[in-house]
């Protein structure tokens, strides 16, 4: 049995309803069936499910606000996490609470107060990795109603801010000076995070020449010969200095070597894997054979892992699909599942079948 079929095994024999229906209709291409709707329907009863259902208004919107929790609010009730954990869970692409969600990104306005920026409209094209529409062009990316919501100029945008990496010597000369921070020039182009979002989550742009490019500028964002650039962090001037979108700088790694076991940034990685970037960055190669390697005759990967990263649901993490972790097994079914993914979209593991 190859290595992708044994973690198949385990986690249909082990993990959660959202892992094993994912796995059915994700990677094994199953039909839909009274089997994964029995899946769904068991996904439904969990708590966390329905707290999150219980947070939706009636425009559609998931709690009060999108990319912060507002004080006193709890972790799921606002719109990009809670949208965010309703797709990782697997929930149905038409069920009525995503649907709704989905609308309200269609109809609520950039000023309204739920984009919590005091009615103002960042535009994404003049203000550099930033901006409340790129997250919400991400959410509807991973909800995958880019075919029903136009997001072509935000997947496009994202490519061209890749290809301003390879435009330029580095970001310095995409970025000023300004009251001690270093800032990004108005309408210049910088590839953060959510860039990165939205192109794992939608097909359109993809062809070998596109694909190319971005590995290209990859490979560059990862070089480590500058240590001058290495983590240098640019910020937006919107009359004042504020933190990107998770902008990227020179010096970005997946796998940080930290006594003796290697931290690995799985969520990167996998959008990475899904952009089809694998195949094309020896260091991105090295990193799924580790985690391949890792896999033991059970099909569970055994790695050490940064917990926070997948308990710590928000903007900026969660991948935790079962409902606790008191159990070791509950663990590693989330562990592999990552693994799992990973593996198949960076298509290695036809190497070991």
């Amino acid at each position: 049995m190859d290595i992708i079929s044994k973690m198949i095994a385990f986690l249909l024999d082990n993990a959660n309803p959202s892992i094993v229906y994912r796995i059915k209709k994700e990677i094994l291409k199953e039909p839909d069936s009274k089997e994964t709707k029995q899946l769904q329907m068991r996904m439904l009863e969990e708590q966390m499910i329905k707290t999150i259902f219980s947070y939706q208004k009636e425009n559609g919107w998931i709690g009060t606000g999108l990319h912060t929790r507002e004080k006193k609010s709890a972790r799921f009730e606002n719109q990009e996490t809670a949208v965010k954990y309703l797709t990782q869970k697997g929930l149905e692409k038409d069920h009525p609470v995503l649907k709704r969600a989905m609308d309200a990104f269609a109809t609520v306005p950039l000023t309204d107060s739920c984009y919590q920026t005091r009615g103002m409209v960042y535009d994404e094209f003049q203000y550099t990795a930033f901006g409340m529409n790129l997250v919400r062009c991400a959410c509807i990316a991973r909800a995958g109603y880019h075919d029903r919501i136009d997001i072509e100029p935000q997947i496009q945008l994202s490519l061209d801010s890749f290809h301003r990496v390879l435009e330029v010597d580095s970001v310095l000369d995409v970025s000023r000076s300004m009251k001690k921070r270093r800032v990004f020039h108005d309408y210049e182009k910088w590839p953060c995070r959510y860039h990165l979002d939205i192109l794992a989550h939608t097909g359109t742009w993809k062809s070998v020449d596109n694909i190319k490019m971005l590995a290209k500028a990859m490979k560059k964002l990862m070089r480590t010969d500058r240590p001058e650039f290495i983590d240098l962090n640019v910020a937006c001037w919107i009359g004042h200095a504020i933190n990107t979108l998770g902008g990227f700088a020179e010096g970005f790694r997946i796998d940080e070597v930290k006594h003796n076991t290697h931290d690995i940034h799985f969520e990167y990685l996998e959008w990475l894997a899904r952009c089809g970037l694998v195949k094309h960055i020896n260091q991105l190669q090295d990193t799924v054979e580790i985690i391949m390697d890792s896999i033991d005759e059970e099909g569970i990967c055994r790695l050490d892992f940064d917990e926070k990263m997948f308990k710590g649901w928000g903007a900026y993490g969660g991948l935790r699909l079962e409902e606790d972790w008191k159990s070791p097994l509950r663990k590693s079914c989330d562990l592999t599942f990552r693994a799992l993914l990973i593996i198949y979209y960076s298509e290695l593991y036809e190497k070991n079948m």
